[in-house]
């Protein structure tokens, strides 16, 4: 079984020369990511992932969790090393350190968090979904709700949920139909909630869960739902543990990967209603979801790069060692490894150049995301956040779409070998298959991007985008040369398909929506692969300064392999982007 080693040469590059993390210690809250301390950060959290997680990633596809008498057992080693990762402060590293957390930025956070997923992600979804949980208590909760769950949260101590889907109710949240009613000072809460992660385990000392539940008199649809927190112990006002709550895992889904992770079936109210509290205000709960859910999908897409990082490690190392054949580079003296094979070759350095790109986009959001919280400017602020807004539906529908794809290209590089389990490649392609169906589907995904980004602003924030991108396109007509020409023609042309494509939809869904919107994928697919293509280039131009000429020389050759076998599908995407009348024109009959 092949060993999981964090990318730390690629991950340091694209911190500095993508997210910007010198410039974001400079801003106000941000301090203390002094270059010294993210080094630190980076190295400690790789011997983690490295020596503590990634070993137990088999074991929990194996073994699984298992539910006994209302308890859900986590897989061997599971709890031991949760204690550990509390232990070491990481829960607590991106959050404010008023409540206990470490104030770091979130662009360092993500190169941290994209380590536990890489290294184990049926792990490392437990600490993701914490995340999405202190955001939304941050934003909207209570000062007693700051007071009480904030603190055991950011430590890591204490557990969190989302509790959105119901049997009925998957995407159509409005459709929801658990039910609170007041009791006074708090509520109850009965009804059941189906797919949630970690909605009961043995790692921590409580669990707190996010609940959508709807009150008696709430008006219809999503603006009748409120959102309240459940813990599944009470909490004296002394912030000790009390009796438990009425909250039960009755069963646990039986799922395609992610094995270790329970996905818990939980029913509310069975012994007359779980005490919860509102968070925020009465039928106003998708607002404050939305804070947990924008979070949660950034978090979402870097598994989706975590997963390729680990097939392509996989992959790169079985076709080191594997001997099959005789490549036509081989001398006469017999076999070499499979690395040898052109074939081969391409499939490897298509995984590292598509992963880079996504890790790069990714990173990219996280450090938009701390200009949009902690810049000194207003002005800013609001460009930054237009920023984020508009890539976090592309962050994780691309990358999760991709990190399937690149999952795929390891089972094949394996050949035979990749199909029987204990070569360990297939359980990276079962694992990423979840992600682009999580926190919304992909689809859902490039709906935001179009109704919700795209239209209200008609194409504002994505022509900031493109001008951008246009900058680094003309960086590099300013340095001739073979390299940067075979960067360029590619990219150009790309960007020039994405302008046209985002002036078409915000001229014609006024007029023909559906239609409109049956190209949202594959717009929000050329969305991707240009940006990608984008940052590749501006990565290829930062690393013409490297010290380490090995480095810079492989990060020329992954963005031309991007430039060259990925960037020239995004002209191609048009037709489908404009197509969406043909579509919507197919008789539902002949389905």
């Amino acid at each position: 079984m092949t060993d999981y080693a964090a990318p730390l040469a690629d991950m340091r590059f694209q911190l500095a020369e993508i997210a910007g993390i010198g410039e974001i210690a400079g801003l106000p809250g941000c301090e203390h990511a002094t270059p010294d301390l993210v080094d630190a950060v980076l190295e400690e959290a790789a011997k983690l992932a490295g020596a503590v997680l990634a070993p137990l990633n088999r074991t929990g596809d194996q073994q699984g969790s298992r539910l006994e008498n209302g308890v859900v057992r986590t897989p061997e080693g599971f709890k031991e090393a949760y204690a550990r990762y509390v232990e070491g402060g990481w829960n607590a590293l991106p959050f404010a350190p008023e409540h206990g957390g470490q104030g770091l930025p979130m662009a360092l956070a993500t190169a941290v968090l994209e380590m536990w997923n890489a290294a184990n992600m049926g792990f490392a979804l437990c600490p993701l979904l914490n995340v999405g949980a202190v955001e939304a208590l941050t934003a909207h909760g209570s000062a007693e709700q700051k007071r009480l769950f904030l603190p055991k949260l950011i430590s890591g101590e204490w557990t969190g949920t989302m509790n959105l889907t119901e049997p009925q109710a998957g995407s159509d949240v409005g459709a929801l139909r658990a039910r609170a009613l007041r009791d006074g000072d708090h509520y109850r809460i009965t009804g059941q909630k189906i797919f949630i992660t970690y909605g009961e385990h043995d790692m921590a000392e409580n669990i707190v869960h996010l609940v959508l539940a709807r009150l008696p008199d709430a008006p219809p649809g999503t603006k009748g739902i409120s959102l309240f927190l459940v813990p599944k112990f009470l909490i004296n006002p002394d912030g000790s543990l009390g009796p438990r709550n009425d909250v039960r895992c009755v069963s646990l889904e039986h799922k395609l990967g992610i094995h270790a992770s329970p996905t818990c079936v939980l029913a509310y109210g069975d012994g007359g209603g779980a005490v919860g509290t509102l968070i925020g205000e009465e039928n106003r709960g998708m607002e404050c979801m939305f804070t947990m859910m924008n979070n949660a999908r950034l978090n979402v897409g870097l598994q989706g790069v975590a997963v390729a990082e680990r097939a392509y490690q996989r992959a790169r190392d079985f076709a080191r060692q594997r001997v099959q054949g005789r490549p036509m580079t081989a001398d006469a003296t017999g076999a070499s490894p499979i690395i040898h094979h052109p074939d081969v070759r391409r499939m490897l350095l298509l995984m590292r150049a598509r992963t880079e790109a996504m890790r790069a986009l990714a990173y990219y959001t996280a450090g938009a995301i701390d200009r949009a919280r902690h810049h000194p400017q207003a002005e800013m602020r609001e460009r930054q956040q237009r920023r984020v807004d508009l890539l976090i539906p592309v962050v994780k529908a691309w990358c999760t779409d991709l990190g399937v794809d690149i999952a795929s290209i390891g089972v094949q590089v394996h050949g035979g070998m990749g199909f029987i389990e204990e070569t360990g490649a297939a359980q990276h392609l079962r694992d990423a298959r979840i992600a682009p169906i999580y926190e919304g589907t992909n689809g859902i995904q490039a709906n935001d991007l179009l109704g919700r980004k795209l239209l209200r602003d008609r194409g504002a924030a994505a022509r900031e985008l493109i001008a951008e991108m246009r900058a680094v396109d003309a960086a590099l007509a300013a340095r001739p040369g073979e390299a940067t020409a075979a960067l360029r023609r590619p990219l150009a042309a790309g960007i020039d398909a994405l302008d046209s494509a985002t002036a078409w939809l915000v001229e014609h869904a006024a007029g023909d929506a559906p239609s409109a919107f049956a190209g949202a994928v594959p717009y929000l697919t050329l969305m991707g692969t240009v940006a990608g293509g984008w940052l590749m280039a501006k990565s290829a131009l930062a690393a013409g300064g490297a010290d380490d000429a090995g480095f810079a020389a492989a990060k020329l050759a992954t963005a031309r392999c991007y430039a060259e076998q990925v960037l020239p599908a995004a002209p191609t995407l048009l037709p489908a982007v404009m197509g969406g009348a043909t579509v919507m024109g197919f008789d539902l009959d002949r389905f």
